[in-house]
């Protein structure tokens, strides 16, 4: 990836997941339907769920990792991605969410479903509703390196409809499903908290 001098300034502030998760929580979220690349994160200080796992990744990649993704499928919800890592053999997430507790994951998963699991009580909808159906396995974003996909005016979508595509694992039976409570309203309230409501999926 081609960085700019003041950005590799701006990357080296990083030093380690938790230092990037700070910066995501710090900026807007990007309600717009786009999906631009790290550079436009940094220049705009905001992102969207997508964006933010994007340059999340990016800067993951700076500080020596695999540039990770996976992509959270959900029922009646908007579908969240996290870039993912590892320390030590145990898995951890960094992300960007209008909700507040689809964010950050320490290093302390197993497994990658194990890693996915932390996310399924505090996935739900405005109505409260459970929403989180299946999980892909991490996408290694260096497959479009010559795409020079962290610095690019271009629209990513691709990515997304790359991640789209892959094989999705279930986490839950139609069974389970028809037994699923809806959050607490507390629950719920602690998950907006700080959101932005035209960035907020509207269920059915």
């Amino acid at each position: 990836m081609v960085w700019t001098k003041e950005e590799i300034r701006f990357l080296k502030g990083f030093k380690d997941p938790w230092s990037i998760q700070e910066f995501l929580d710090s900026i807007d979220y990007n309600p717009n339907a786009e999906c631009r690349s790290p550079r436009w994160v940094i220049k705009k200080r905001a992102a969207h769920c997508f964006e933010g796992a994007l340059f999340a990744a990016a800067a993951l990649e700076f500080l020596g990792n695999k540039p990770l993704i996976v992509d959270l499928k959900a029922f009646n919800d908007d579908d969240h991605v996290i870039a993912v890592f590892r320390e030590e053999g145990y898995w951890g997430a960094v992300a960007k969410s209008n909700f507040t507790t689809l964010r950050y994951r320490e290093p302390v998963y197993r497994s990658l479903r194990e890693l996915v699991m932390s996310y399924f009580d505090f996935y739900f909808n405005l109505n409260g509703e459970k929403s989180l159906r299946s999980y892909s396995l991490p996408f290694d974003l260096s497959a479009y390196s010559s795409r020079q996909w962290s610095t690019t005016d271009e629209d990513l979508e691709y990515i997304g409809d790359k991640i789209e595509s892959m094989h999705h694992f279930p986490v839950v039976t139609e069974k389970m499903i028809k037994k699923l409570k809806v959050a607490s309203r507390s629950m719920l309230e602690a998950g907006l908290l700080g959101s932005k409501a035209e960035g907020l999926y509207k269920p059915e």
